[in-house]
């Protein structure tokens, strides 16, 4: 898309829009204008204009959203907008540019693009529905068997092939995995339902767009593919704005690391076996079935000997990675070997089988020439990427086992992102602007500086702005008088008896966060017992679920781990409590976690005040943020961990926090749920 020239005076237009009686004041009845608000945006737009990087740390209540959707607007610039969830990239598709295009009177465009694995993909649900159709009745009635209906009337008249838009399916769809457009399996613009495909349409849209609406894993995975040479998924960008950017270092080492999984595999083999039954000349479809026999039965022998001579059983579901050396992976050097032999054969003889002629009366599926050249390609990718983590030998990644329900991974993933970050962002761009709640420890940007690698990208600037919430009016913070060392076996005892004293003054209506599972269940086990209000639990049911129970529940008690401390917005009375037993230091045990803690103390660091202080300050501070969400909340802090009141870097803690007032009575916070 041309870019649109920019309208000169950006940044004056943007400072008329935010002003008092101006645009926004005119358009929107609710709109108030607010100082914060009105910097950020002069910022975003002169950044706009000017280039380099803009960090912007902008307090819960500054409106950051507005504060950088109205100068893209009216920049006329492409400019590529990524969050880190989905539901905040939906609310600005869905709500804030709908409210901005009637408010500003600007004529613009934009799109919203999701990850593949979103989408319906025409061409292997040909696969599946014919594949389907042919066993029904040979093994009773499948998931498949009854939902099939379903996606196909849907598939028939959908704009987007979004699985959002089918409410009726559940989350876990089962075979979800077999008919979605993931990336491994695509191909490309061989397939003959290209034209037709939902993924090609998405793109088409965005290339034609003045704002992409994405995510931070779409963001990296466009920056993979461009990496592997293999196009790009989202369309050329020259500027950016990043919001919660905090997660991007998380969502970045995943991306750009490497994963072996036993479930990769199975994948593998099934999609070959329906080749085999898509009209391979009886010989060929003998010998790639045979072959594929093969890489199951050697991939089943690899991941049983691995979880045989790595001990993966002890891990608690809280800690279910295990660093690895290659020491610790040479027994099964042998096992490694006849396992990549067969995926060089199978990458072989799929080159070599001619496909069958084009018969106009079958499915799409036939010809399968372009799904045998993907399975070749997939085989010998599999393959070097098993090769890369069984070497283990690449000093700037660390490599771990991970189990996760049946699923065993072998990964090495990236110690430093900072030079990929910067290589694939920040120097890609000409502008980019990073944004979120939580970007400072101690009114400094240092830490993320140098995790994201912006100590080295050119031009930077800074602004700080604080929250527009009254902390000191609208909450209170609780740090009860006595608690045993968090280390000690009395400590969950004793943080129950908070948890429960404190739960009774606020009448439930509370986030309680762990830093562990165990400390959840034993915690849950007492409040269940103990408590009239009701208990929800992370793991009874799926996240969303949960959350809408907590919010239509009267006085309800929802207790979780770290899924539950950023991303989740319940405004209102519905949460008027946060509860966090311990401080959010990263285990040392995480294997990516004490690789980095070694990184920082071979460059003559000190990782316990350079990384893990400063990482745990941000976590807590996304904890914290769950309660006050707006003007008229109101609501308690509680943190049972002595250490902020004990150890010399307690204070580091106390000074990132709201400046709400501290409290170590448990009357304060009976008199102040009084006083509503």
């Amino acid at each position: 898309m041309p870019e649109v020239p920019a309208l000169r005076g950006l940044t004056a237009r943007v400072a008329d829009v935010f002003a008092n009686g101006g645009t926004l004041a005119q358009a929107l009845p609710a709109f108030e204008s607010r100082s914060g608000q009105r910097d950020m945006a002069e910022a975003v737009a002169e950044t706009l204009q000017g280039g380099g990087v803009l960090l912007v740390e902008a307090g819960t209540g500054t409106g950051k959203t507005l504060a950088y959707l109205v100068p893209a607007i009216l920049s006329g610039k492409r400019v590529l907008l990524s969050t880190g969830t989905k539901n905040l990239q939906e609310q600005i598709y869905f709500k804030d540019l709908a409210i901005l295009r009637d408010a500003l009177g600007v004529p613009f465009t934009a799109a919203y693009m999701k990850g593949r694995g979103n989408f319906l993909c025409l061409h292997r649900f040909d696969a599946f529905r014919d594949s389907t159709r042919q066993e029904a009745g040979l093994f009773g009635e499948s998931a498949a068997q009854v939902f099939l209906p379903i996606i196909e009337q849907w598939a028939a008249g959908t704009e987007t092939g979004d699985r959002a838009e089918v409410a009726d399916l559940p989350e876990d769809l089962p075979f979800w995995s077999q008919i979605s457009a993931t990336s491994e399996n695509c191909i490309g613009t061989d397939c003959p339902r290209y034209q037709e495909c939902f993924v090609t349409k998405m793109r088409q849209r965005a290339a034609e767009s003045q704002l992409v609406v994405v995510n931070h894993h779409l963001l990296c995975a466009d920056a993979a593919v461009r990496q592997s040479a293999y196009g790009e998924v989202i369309p050329e960008c020259h500027y950016a704005i990043v919001d919660e950017a905090h997660q991007f270092e998380d969502v970045a080492t995943q991306y750009f690391g490497i994963s072996v999984s036993n479930y990769r595999f199975d994948d593998l083999v099934r999609d070959g076996e329906r080749l085999v039954g898509a009209g391979l000349a009886a010989d060929k479809a003998d010998e790639l079935g045979a072959i594929l026999e093969y890489v199951r039965e050697r991939a089943r022998r690899f991941f049983d000997n691995l979880s045989t001579h790595i001990p993966t059983r002890p891990l608690q579901p809280s800690e279910n990675r295990l660093r690895l050396t290659a020491g610790a992976l040479e027994p099964l050097y042998e096992d490694a070997a006849a396992l990549m032999g067969t995926l060089d054969n199978l990458e072989a003889t799929v080159g070599l089988i001619k496909p069958p002629p084009a018969d106009p009366e079958r499915s799409p599926t036939q010809p399968p020439k372009q799904d045998l050249a993907s399975l070749g390609r997939r085989a010998g990718e599999i393959r070097d990427d098993l090769r890369f983590v069984m070497k283990a030998g690449d000093s700037d990644y660390v490599y771990f086992l991970e189990t996760r329900g049946r699923g065993l991974f072998l990964r090495a993933a990236p110690i430093d992102v900072s030079a990929i970050v910067r290589d694939v962002l920040f120097d890609r761009m000409q502008a980019t602007v990073l944004t979120s709640a939580t970007l400072t420890v101690e009114g400094s940007f240092d830490y993320i500086r140098s995790r994201l690698g912006l100590d080295k990208a050119g031009a930077t600037r800074f602004l700080q702005l604080t929250s527009e919430f009254d902390y000191k009016r609208q909450a209170i913070l609780y740090l009860p008088k006595r608690m045993p060392d968090p280390r000690s076996l009395e400590f969950t005892t004793a943080a129950s008896r908070e948890i429960i004293n404190i739960l009774e003054q606020s009448r439930g209506r509370a986030f309680v966060l762990f830093t562990s599972y165990a400390a959840m269940r034993a915690v849950q086990a007492i409040a269940q017992i103990e408590l009239e209000y009701p208990v929800l639990v992370q793991g009874t049911a799926p996240r969303s679920i949960l959350l809408q129970q907590f919010r239509t529940t009267p006085n309800a008690v929802l207790m979780a781990t770290s899924s539950f401390w950023q991303g989740v917005d319940v405004m209102g009375e519905a949460l008027s409590c946060v509860i966090i037993d311990k401080l959010p230091f990263a285990s040392p045990g995480d294997p990516i976690t004490a690789a980095r803690i070694e990184a920082v103390a071979e460059r003559g660091g000190q990782p316990f005040g350079d990384y893990q202080v400063p990482l745990a300050i941000l976590t807590l501070l996304q904890g914290l943020g769950r309660l006050i969400r707006h003007r008229d909340d109101r609501g308690v802090l509680a943190i049972l961990d002595p250490r902020l009141q004990t150890m010399g870097y307690g204070r580091r803690f106390l000074k990132s926090l709201p400046p709400a007032v501290i409290t170590r009575d448990l009357d304060d916070i009976r008199s102040f749920f009084a006083g509503r």
